[in-house]
């Protein structure tokens, strides 16, 4: 049986430790500031990040893998002797698993599985974290697969974000919704459906968010002691130290994993953000 090599990308947010521990690639997506460009996570880091962000007088752009990145890594491990599994963040919201897809048809071989998580973030990044744990003990490729859509089908989503600007400039929302939310102090709280960004629920004020996250993903089906728990920030260390306190005390997950949000996701949510990512169930 051959071994396993596990490609993620930057959606992921896997904290780079994770990442060496289980020999994960990460691909970066590449973000833009007018003429300067920056591959996510490598060139910038989300501290470095969300401070030029608060500073450009434009928001930054985003793209994609390029199917090239993809292949160049494939090969890469193939040649190595691995079978490879490639695993994305939504591509309901990047096209970066179609990059995947595209190195994959121009490798045309049975060691490459591409999957779409259909998730964001260290959502996505717990589905690559154990799928690389599985790897590296040395488990079937069968039972890599048949975990990986075990995970996609209970991961959910709980996220907030402090300023409406920048969905409002990513058209997630409309600038009348936007104007009328920042007089109200209107904090949304938000999931992803369908491999999409959706709205979920709305607070007045930020103290209220993070007891409203918590009561939400108790009505969405975590449970006590449950196995594992993300929790992810953008430029909001003191939230994310709150929500970890809050999270601790509710739900005493088996494994709990603090990360940032990348640049990546940061530029369409701004700083600020606040995320509670679990498997129901």
């Amino acid at each position: 049986m051959k071994p396993i090599k596990i490609i993620g990308d930057s959606l992921s947010d896997i904290p780079k430790e994770l990442a060496v521990k289980y020999n994960i690639s990460i691909l970066p997506l590449t973000i833009r500031f007018g003429d300067e460009e920056y591959k996510d996570g490598i060139d910038l880091n989300p501290t470095q990040f969300f401070q030029k962000l608060k500073s450009a007088p434009e928001t930054p752009s985003t793209s994609q893998v390029p199917p090239h990145d993809f292949l160049v890594e494939i090969e890469n491990a193939l040649n190595s002797g691995y079978e490879v599994i490639v695993i994305n963040g939504s591509s309901g919201v990047s096209g970066t698993h179609q990059s995947a897809m595209m190195a994959k048809m121009q490798r045309e071989s049975d060691d490459i599985t591409v999957v779409d998580t259909h998730a964001l973030s260290y959502a996505c990044g717990m589905i690559v974290v154990e799928a690389a744990r599985m790897a590296q003990a040395g488990k079937a490729k069968k039972d890599i697969l048949e975990r990986i859509e075990d995970m996609k089908g209970r991961v959910d989503h709980l996220f907030s974000v402090e300023t409406l600007e920048y969905l409002k400039k990513g058209g997630r929302l409309s600038p009348a919704k936007a104007a009328i939310g920042t007089i109200l102090n209107v904090k949304p709280i938000l999931t992803i459906e369908d491999g999409k960004v959706e709205n979920l629920d709305k607070v007045r004020g930020s103290k209220k968010i993070i007891p409203r996250m918590i009561e939400l993903a108790k009505e969405r089906g975590i449970q006590k002691g449950c196995e594992i728990i993300g929790l992810a920030h953008g430029d909001n260390a003191e939230g994310l130290e709150l929500l970890k306190e809050e999270v601790m005390k509710e739900f005493e997950p088996r494994e709990l994993v603090t990360t940032n949000i990348g640049c990546t996701i940061g530029t369409h949510t701004g700083p600020g953000i606040l995320a509670l990512l679990y498997l129901k169930g």
